[in-house]
């Protein structure tokens, strides 16, 4: 069903090609507003959803998705432009590929799935976001420079831990049905 969470999420994934012109061009503060407005989609969609009881199949399974496509073509894009370092790409891809592995051979083997993203996946995404918004908007913002190594450290060790919690979720899975967090 789409709803209007579902609009969001689809409208977050239409954004992306726009991000990507304008950093490809150079256009910084106009790629920082698309970001800034695609990434607010994801808390809006997931907000509306849950006071609105809009929570559906369709949003289960595209939320993510378009939170992958957003997060990872922003890596990908800003990493090629040597705005962020290209290992940290290569851990936020890497994440992704391994996440949606699982889940497909979870659905090819049949066995019980809910997507329901755990607290440090949560914190994973946020650390992603403000990473992007950072790299983004340092130039107008020369007093927060110090932050960048802290932040790039801490968004790579958490999508790193977060990509273990996942694996490990997903071997539970396959060994007795069930991934308790």
């Amino acid at each position: 069903m789409v709803n209007l969470p579902n609009l969001l999420t689809i409208g977050r994934i239409l954004l992306i090609p726009l991000l990507v012109i304008f950093l490809m061009d150079g256009r910084t503060e106009a790629a920082w507003l698309v970001f800034v407005a695609a990434a607010a989609t994801d808390a809006l969609d997931g907000l509306i959803a849950r006071l609105w009881n809009q929570k559906t199949t369709l949003g289960a399974y595209i939320d993510p998705i378009a939170d992958k496509l957003l997060l990872g073509t922003s890596y990908v894009t800003l990493a090629v432009l040597h705005r962020l370092p290209g290992w940290l790409a290569v851990i936020v891809l890497s994440r992704d590929l391994v996440i949606l592995i699982g889940v497909g051979l979870l659905l090819l083997f049949d066995k019980p799935l809910e997507i329901r993203p755990s607290l440090d996946s949560k914190l994973t995404t946020l650390l992603q976001i403000l990473t992007v918004c950072y790299v983004l908007g340092r130039d107008h913002l020369p007093a927060l420079q110090p932050l960048a190594l802290p932040l790039i450290l801490a968004t790579a060790a958490s999508t790193v831990v977060s990509g273990f919690h996942y694996l490990a979720i997903g071997m539970r899975i396959f060994e007795n049905g069930r991934g308790g967090d």
